[in-house]
């Protein structure tokens, strides 16, 4: 019998595994305290020979043949040969178990398919039932031993109700020199081909849902005869037994506490008791009988399975589903959640601790406050919020350097500030603008209409533009007949050209040579677009984009009040940055 400890071990507490120590029924001490208790008692009476009985010639004969066994006893691989061959047997124990038959998935779908609940439809249930149980039972005649004790000849099966006295003539006029555990099967097969011509089964599906079945229990019947039949070699068994009995012989000679007066290495102290060799022989052997019960688990042992009980359950509850359980469904009433749509079953008191709010991912948690502390600003910059003298020691830091130079993050509170957008932000910056603008650079009006050609864009309210940024505005301007043609509908793609401040000859060259289209004349020193007076005049009087030809946006950003360095300048402003501006065509693609 199975002996079952799951409920002691529910929880890891202090002392709870030590408690399964004093258990007395399926421990490893009522496994070997038999060979125990003889390595114990061989162990005493050599050492006792040793001390009192034998001469000094015999005494140092001893000695050295105590030497000689314990220095070539660790040759032997124990404990490779020993573990391999346990781990076979757990694994084919295991297997043995998952095979068991067990009829469930049959009863439902005879119970559910064959129709009639008649005096012929309840004995065609109950009969194909009863065969099916009647394969099993003959599989565990021949591989358990508990079974067959119950069962020894066909006389105790006819008695117990399995095969009928006529079904005991048909299975013993077919001469066959092999296990008949089939005939029942056979015997099934023909009555659910029969059920279906008399109409008890209505689909094709179902007959062929049920054979199906059928199959996989009768595969799982010959599976426990295989495994009864083709055991673990008999030649390993025997290896990994001689290798620990010879193991254990030799460390009853070798193991002895020799006279430390004679001067042997690891003879120093005479502690009469053997303690550690004890516990090695505990070890190995409780390892050995483990295996010598495990490999077959159709006997009688401690820990072998209840072939006697999986028969008399399956029986009993397969009849029963088949015929009691058959098509009696109990009224059908509205839950107690009815009308609720929050459900939560109650907790008891006990369980109170178990009622945990559900799992919405790892970044939940997660705080807002420290991106969101300025509401007040539409775009941040970490210019805008580190120290005056912080930012030349960062930008001058060796580390840095090298942080950037191998593409490592930097940490959370050196790295630089994204900048945060506000849902109030304007459009056409989230859209054309992939790279923070700075308050050093000025969008001029007439490069954004040589660029692209604007078109289908609302005009953003000036309430939501943040003060750094005036109101985008549309200027009327001729699109040209190549895009006209490409696409008719899409004539206005909006164009972004970044100037640079005044008095920078470097960016005013990149300028230049990103700059498509035909060439601008040059502002003057003190202008800050490109834009002539009388072109800007009417769009700013009216308030409002023009209504006819494709249109230039205008986004002009006021002069910084401190200059900054060269070097910060040349970083914020590269020619990355402005060659990641969108093309046209792509523009247009993608609308």
């Amino acid at each position: 019998m199975t002996v079952t400890y799951s409920s002691k071990v529910a929880n890891a507490t202090f002392f709870g595994f030590h408690r399964l120590l004093l258990r007395w029924k399926g421990s490893i001490y009522k496994l070997l305290y038999r060979e125990f208790t003889v390595f114990v008692v061989l162990y005493s009476v050599l050492s006792i020979v040793y001390r009192f009985f034998l001469s000094e010639t015999q005494k140092r004969y001893f000695e050295k043949l105590s030497l000689y066994c314990d220095k070539y006893a660790e040759q032997i691989p124990v404990t490779f040969v020993l573990g391999f061959y346990v781990t076979l047997v757990v694994n084919r124990w295991w297997n043995q178990f998952v095979n068991l038959p067990w009829p469930d998935r049959l009863m439902l779908l005879i119970s559910s398919c064959v129709q009639g609940r008649d005096e012929h439809g309840r004995l065609l249930r109950r009969t194909m039932m009863r065969y099916i149980n009647l394969a099993s039972l003959l599989i565990f005649r021949s591989v358990s031993t508990a079974v067959c004790k119950r069962f020894p000849t066909i006389d105790h099966v006819v008695e117990a109700g399995f095969m009928t006295a006529e079904e005991r003539k048909v299975f013993e006029n077919l001469k066959s020199p092999h296990l008949k555990y089939w005939i029942p099967v056979v015997w099934f097969a023909n009555l659910a081909s029969k059920a279906r011509k008399e109409g008890r089964i209505k689909d094709s599906v179902d007959l062929q849902t049920i054979m199906n079945e059928m199959n996989k229990f009768r595969t799982w019947c010959s599976t426990l005869f295989g495994y009864d039949w083709v055991g673990i070699p008999l030649v390993y068994t025997q290896v990994v037994t001689l290798a620990v009995y010879t193991f254990f012989f030799a460390c009853l000679i070798g193991r002895q506490f020799l006279d430390p007066k004679q001067g042997y290495t690891g003879h120093d102290l005479d502690l009469y008791v053997p303690a550690f060799t004890l516990l090695q022989f505990f070890f190995y052997a409780g390892w050995l009988k483990v295996a010598e019960q495990l490999i077959n688990p159709f006997g009688e042992d401690d820990d072998d399975f209840e072939a006697n009980w999986c028969i008399d359950r399956n029986l009993q509850v397969s009849l029963m589903a088949v015929d009691e359980m058959h098509m009696n469904v109990p009224r059908m009433t509205k839950d107690i959640y009815w009308n609720d749509s929050d459900v939560r079953p109650p907790y008891t008191l006990a369980a109170a601790d178990y009622c945990i709010p559900s799992f919405l991912g790892s970044t939940t948690d997660m705080g807002l406050g420290p991106m969101l502390n300025l509401s007040d600003i539409d775009v941040l910059y970490y210019d805008d919020v580190m120290p005056e003298d912080y930012q030349p020691r960062r930008q001058m830091s060796v580390l840095g350097r090298v942080r950037r130079l191998l593409s490592v993050q930097d940490p959370p509170d050196l790295s630089p500030r994204r900048p945060s957008f506000k849902r109030n932000s304007s459009e056409f910056s989230s859209v054309f603008f992939p790279f923070p603008l700075d308050q050093n650079l000025q969008l001029g009006a007439e490069e954004l209409g040589n660029k692209f050609n604007l078109s289908g864009l609302q005009e953003p309210q000036a309430k939501a533009c943040p003060d750094h940024l005036s109101t985008l505005r549309e200027v009327s301007a001729p699109s040209t007949p190549e895009k006209q043609l490409r696409s008719p509908t899409l004539r206005k793609v909006p164009e972004v050209v970044v100037i640079p401040p005044q008095g920078n000859s470097l960016h005013r060259q990149q300028d230049n040579r990103d700059t498509q289209g035909p060439e601008l004349p040059q502002e003057g020193p003190g202008k800050g677009t490109r834009e002539s007076s009388s072109e800007r005049e009417p769009d700013q009087a009216a308030g409002r984009p023009k209504d006819q030809g494709s249109s230039k946006q205008r986004w002009s950003v006021p002069a910084p009040k401190k200059k900054l360095k060269s070097r910060q300048l040349f970083r914020r402003v590269s020619k990355a940055s402005l060659s990641s501006l969108p093309s046209p065509n792509g523009l247009v693609g993608r609308k």
